[in-house]
């Protein structure tokens, strides 16, 4: 079973990812980054990637070919204080779901890597 399954599939990451994307909405360092006249279609890629990642639905990779994540993030301006923000709100969007301990940790340690991934600042 994947773990996209095992954490209640689409239902759990779409409650998550909302909850990230009301954050984000709000927030004065990285929220500027985002597209404020697509919130709806940046959550769905954000959801979309995260549950074909996790074993669920390949939606992103139909809508989007090859992540390149990295490359879609170059434009901005990402140093360890906005990698830490994104890292902030991920963390408080990740406990409005149930998580086992061993599942939080390993979405955990995939959201640490992508965040320090797309560093490209001092």
């Amino acid at each position: 079973m994947s773990l996209y399954e095992e954490v209640g599939g689409e239902e759990t990451f779409r409650t998550f990812v909302a909850h990230f994307y009301a954050l984000m909405r709000e927030d004065d360092l990285i929220g500027p980054m985002y597209p404020q006249d697509d919130w709806e279609g940046s959550e769905d890629r954000l959801r979309w990637f995260l549950e074909q990642y996790w074993g669920g639905p390949k939606t992103y990779g139909e809508q989007r070919g090859h992540p390149r994540l990295r490359m879609r993030h170059m434009p901005f301006a990402i140093g360890e204080k906005e990698a830490q923000r994104w890292l902030d709100l991920m963390s408080q969007a990740l406990d409005q779901v149930e998580l086992t301990e061993e599942q939080r940790a390993a979405i955990w340690d995939h959201m640490q890597r992508a965040a320090g991934m797309m560093i490209n600042q001092e």
